[in-house]
């Protein structure tokens, strides 16, 4: 974990409520596609955590929804303005386990921390699927993006409204896959650790209170037991995954 103050080069409105911030600054701690990080803002006590998108060339991109305070304070910043940030956190995805057709899959605000994990994924020489899903068709974000790095992308719209009406799961019927990567809602990740075949990881977006592992507020039940999700994850392998009911 390293504390490091970046500088804002660019906070882009991509929705109604998602917007994409580019940052200058020390990114060495961040090492690999999963991790995340602890953004100090003025007036509030705890950081916020924030999903690693995408780190090259001292070049940290974070994608973001608009949820409550802090980052309703975020999307009102400027470029040059500066952040207090913590980097290095969590333990990412493993590509190691991805055999020759991984697919990723992600709801919501669980597609940007796959941005990386893609790139990697597809340098490594693999034939990458990637699933995004969202409610609606003016939620939608990434898609180019992904396409652009060389993957096979699939979208699903919950009303319909764009691509494979459905959720993640129905998209994921139509793809030939040797392994899986996720992140998202908790329910789509409950309904895909039920559909999917193969073993898979999984990233969690828990609401963290310390960010480094101080307290027991983000933890998941595991077969070895819990496990803090902001310390020991957020990324946690599918065998190992206890569902509560």
């Amino acid at each position: 974990m390293k504390q490091s103050i970046f500088k804002i080069t660019e906070n882009t409105q991509l929705t109604a409520t998602v917007f994409k911030m580019k940052l200058q600054g020390d990114v060495s701690d961040i090492t690999s596609s999963g991790q995340f990080v602890n953004i100090k803002l003025d007036g509030l006590y705890l950081r916020r955590p924030i999903s690693v998108c995408d780190s090259e060339d001292g070049v940290l991109t974070l994608i973001y929804k608009v949820v409550g305070k802090g980052t309703e304070q975020m999307s009102k910043m400027n470029i040059g303005e500066k952040l207090d940030i913590l980097t290095g956190l969590g333990n990412g995805y493993d590509t190691s386990l991805s055999g020759e057709r991984p697919v990723l899959l992600g709801g919501g605000v669980g597609v940007p921390p796959l941005y990386m994990l893609c790139k990697k994924l597809i340098s490594e020489g693999k034939s990458v699927s990637v699933v995004l899903g969202f409610n609606t068709k003016e939620e939608i974000f990434c898609e180019e993006d992904f396409k652009a790095l060389g993957a096979t992308v699939y979208v699903a719209t919950a009303d319909g409204s764009y691509g494979i009406k459905g959720f993640v799961t129905d998209a994921l019927k139509e793809i030939d896959y040797t392994y899986f990567y996720t992140c998202g809602p908790e329910p789509m990740l409950k309904a895909l650790y039920k559909a999917t075949d193969t073993s898979g990881q999984f990233s969690f977006e828990e609401r963290m209170g310390c960010g480094f592992g101080a307290c027991m507020g983000c933890s998941c039940k595991t077969v070895t037991g819990y496990k803090r999700i902001c310390k020991d994850g957020p990324v946690l392998k599918k065998e190992e995954i206890l569902w509560a009911d």
